[in-house]
């Protein structure tokens, strides 16, 4: 949830009884230290894109004093023992058993599972209750969070079953008062449904940068990942126009063309709302 997981947001999450992240994306030290400064004290991590970080944004982001570091899309072995010496903890998302005994071994705290479910940015690759159950059991002890297309309770008690201590909620926490978006992109999630979601390279073409082979990112539907998805070889040669029409997109909030990252979860999604009522909606699997 890079930029959109507000120190607003975190603060919220955490003031509520689970534990919110700010999404601090590639590593910009500017808006990660606004963000922490917003959320005003309350215990927080901080999440980064591993892959394409910028120089030093696992040091930076260690000098704000979050309880946890979250990587995320690439190898997170050089930065673990640094986020041990800082006393925090270190979070790790993978899409794969592999990526899951890789982050293991270099020491992860936690492993969140991402599912194909979910929005945003992930593997090409296994659905959440194929890849969780495989997960857990090459994991050990090391607690395992489950993450794609969980918005309530009955998510948490499913995923559960298959060996998930605790849920990662990234698009139920988009489409409420705290996240870091305008309110037409969150309306657009309140009007749409799981199955008006696509994967595609299409918006990492248009918006940049673009990613390593393996992964693709679930977004609404647009006019234009209803032309280009799964034609990207072809957008590639008449992309650069269309860059400039996304800007005009984001500035003008035209939601037909501007990219939402959203997961499947969106048929739970019927209202804006406080990021406290989503947390409270696990109140009673976790207090059981």
């Amino acid at each position: 949830m890079a930029k959109i997981a507000t120190g607003e947001l975190a603060a919220a999450a955490s003031g509520a009884g689970g534990f919110g992240i700010i999404g601090g994306g590639y590593g910009d030290p500017g808006w990660i230290a606004e963000h922490v400064e917003r959320a005003g004290g309350a215990r927080i991590g901080i999440g980064l894109i591993s892959w394409n970080m910028t120089a030093g944004a696992v040091t930076n982001a260690l000098t704000h004093g979050p309880a946890a570091v979250w990587l995320s899309f690439g190898d997170p072995s050089p930065h673990i023992a640094e986020i041990h010496e800082a006393e925090a903890i270190a979070i790790c998302q993978i899409g794969t058993v592999a990526e899951a005994v890789e982050a293991v071994n270099a020491g992860a705290d936690v492993i969140v599972a991402q599912g194909s479910e979910s929005g945003g940015h992930g593997r090409l690759g296994q659905g959440l209750f194929d890849l969780l159950p495989a997960v857990a059991a090459r994991c050990g002890d090391v607690p395992l969070v489950a993450a794609g297309g969980i918005t309530d309770a009955a998510g948490l008690q499913a995923v559960a079953a298959f060996g998930a201590g605790g849920v990662a909620l990234g698009t139920a926490f988009y489409a409420t008062h705290e996240a870091g978006d305008r309110p037409e992109a969150k309306q657009r999630m309140v009007e749409s449904t799981g199955d008006d979601t696509v994967i595609s390279t299409v918006y990492d073409l248009v918006r940049g940068p673009e990613w390593p082979a393996g992964y693709a990112g679930r977004s609404i539907r647009t006019v234009w990942t209803d032309e280009w998805a799964g034609r990207e070889d072809e957008l590639r040669a008449v992309v650069d126009p269309l860059v400039v029409e996304h800007q005009r997109a984001t500035d003008e909030a035209d939601m037909s063309v501007r990219v939402i990252w959203a997961g499947e979860g969106l048929d739970n999604v019927t209202d804006v709302v406080s990021a406290r009522s989503i947390v409270e909606r696990f109140a009673a699997v976790r207090d059981a």
